[in-house]
């Protein structure tokens, strides 16, 4: 973070995107003029946008261009596209400790999505910072695609991040002039022997190294009283009062190796936590700090959380929860050194969601990749909602920062050796648990076979009529002794109450009998 010279940028950066709005936005007053605005909080970055959209030209994974498209207009909300330009050091992270400098201030330019509510008023204070997973080699928004039921009755603001140059590629190939001024550039020659042999879809010219500060630049940014920041709503200091960091899967590798590496620098640097709080979701460990830089397996102290100085809770799904085992650790309570860990009982790690509201496939197509598949051998990807799980667990996470109110306890599916322990309708027992494995029509399971991500995609077998009728002798007892364990989840706090209600119509529309 170069603060300093960030003072200037933020102000020019401002000045070229002042007074500008999203159709729908509203501004809580008049526009300052550059003088007026309070200059001790300016970002150190230079921001073009918001982009204009239109069916001919919009964003990638635009709520209204996805498989299921969003009317956000009619919720209240506005999305804008961003294009985010500054400077990122590459780090090296050899043991613990502080991390090292390996290349400074390499320029580099990403895109940001941003869903907020249009009225300040309607505005909570609270942003969820997403780094968009890239395992499919483009952008999904698996935070909002979980979430945005709860973000929007919250009135929480999204922000996503294109997080990895894999990602870059396909938007400068799906549209390239909306996207050419992208650059991940890795500040190492290519004739340079620190400029390694790459993984996988990675790239020797591109450096994935620089996600790390262009992370905490996007922080930044958005506390900030710069004018280019939409969360002013037009005038004065940022509305922004609590930032929460997000990552799925591969980005919850990205998020987490952020949380240990470089919270604490940002930290020292600038008195303040970058984040309030983190949810890590479906990861086993870290990512490497550079491209280059040796994968941190095993048991290594780096891979576990500690004293991060912000609450942290990490979610696995029944999908992947047997890759954390090493690395678990005590529940605490200080919000200094504030921990829980979550494993979600019948939940899947690849959803339908996350490609329902994700790009829409002929999107991806022009992108230049192929739109992973929704159905695996065993069929559908599974319908457990993982969003009830999830919901509750991030507005615990919420309450604990903002109120002191520390979540429920952690909770494990239970384990005999390397096995899950599974009760007489083989459902696992154990973990956060859900109405849909407690009262069942199913077996769920969190893996199958067949293409892409089917792996960890999930299933459902459904129990056959002659089950169903052992286990209910009607729909209506069926669904009061569903309706019971709902609530029960709801006073355990693993339910919110209005995810109950999704519950409660997921079992009249199961037919038992």
């Amino acid at each position: 973070m170069r603060l300093a010279r960030g003072l200037i940028a933020g102000v020019l950066a401002g000045a070229l995107v002042a007074g500008c709005q999203s159709d729908g936005a509203e501004e809580t007053g008049p526009a300052t003029d550059l003088a007026a605005e309070p200059a001790a909080v300016a970002s150190n970055v230079e921001v073009k946008g918001p982009l204009a959209q239109s069916e001919a030209d919009h964003a990638f994974g635009g709520a209204a261009y996805t498989q299921r498209p969003e009317d956000l207009a009619a919720q209240g909300y506005v999305e804008e596209e961003f294009l985010l330009s500054g400077a990122a050091n590459v780090y090296q992270w050899d043991e613990p400790g502080p991390v090292e400098v390996r290349s400074a201030d390499a320029p580099y330019t990403t895109r940001l999505l941003l869903r907020r509510p249009a009225a300040r008023e309607d505005f909570s204070g609270r942003v969820v910072v997403e780094m968009m997973n890239p395992s499919n080699l483009i952008d999904l928004n698996i935070g909002w695609a979980i979430h945005h039921d709860e973000f929007v009755r919250a009135g929480d603001a999204w922000i996503g991040v294109t997080a990895k140059p894999v990602a870059v590629t396909s938007l400068k190939t799906f549209n390239p002039e909306r996207y050419g001024a992208l650059s991940w550039d890795n500040p190492l020659s290519l004739d340079d022997e620190a400029n390694c042999e790459v993984r996988g879809s990675d790239s020797r010219e591109m450096e994935n190294g620089l996600v790390w500060d262009i992370n905490t630049d996007v922080a930044q940014w958005l506390r900030s009283a710069a004018p280019s920041n939409p969360l002013r709503y037009g005038a004065g200091e940022s509305a922004v009062d609590h930032l929460y960091g997000w990552g799925y899967s591969q980005t919850g590798s990205f998020i987490s190796t952020y949380i240990q590496a470089l919270h604490p620098r940002v930290k020292a640097e600038t008195g303040d936590d970058p984040f309030d709080g983190y949810l890590v979701a479906v990861t086993s460990g870290l990512t490497p700090i550079n491209q280059c830089a040796a994968r941190i397996t095993g048991d290594d102290p780096q891979r576990v959380f500690r004293d991060v100085g912000v609450p942290v809770v990490h979610v696995m799904t029944q999908s992947d929860y047997r890759a954390y085992g090493p690395t678990r650790r005590e529940d605490s309570d200080t919000l200094e050194d504030g921990f829980r860990y979550y494993e979600l009982a019948g939940v899947g790690h690849a959803t339908p969601d996350e490609l329902w509201y994700g790009p829409r496939f002929s999107d991806i197509e022009m992108a230049g990749r192929t739109p992973p598949t929704l159905d695996c051998n065993e069929g559908p990807r599974s319908r457990f909602p993982s969003d009830v799980g999830f919901n509750a667990i991030y507005r615990n996470l919420k309450t604990w920062v903002e109120e002191g109110t520390p979540p429920p306890p952690s909770q494990r599916i239970e384990m005999d050796g390397d096995e899950p322990v599974v009760d007489e309708h083989g459902n696992v027992k154990g973990g956060v648990r859900s109405p849909l494995v407690d009262v069942p029509t199913a077996t769920w399971s969190g893996n199958s076979t067949g293409e892409s991500f089917c792996m960890i995609a999930g299933h459902e077998v459904p129990f056959g009529a002659d089950k169903r009728a052992e286990l209910y002798d009607s729909q209506a007892s069926y669904e009061a002794a569903f309706y019971a364990r709902v609530d029960e989840l709801v006073a355990q706090r693993f339910v919110t109450p209005e995810d109950a209600q999704t519950l409660r119509d997921m079992a009249r529309a199961e037919p038992v009998r």
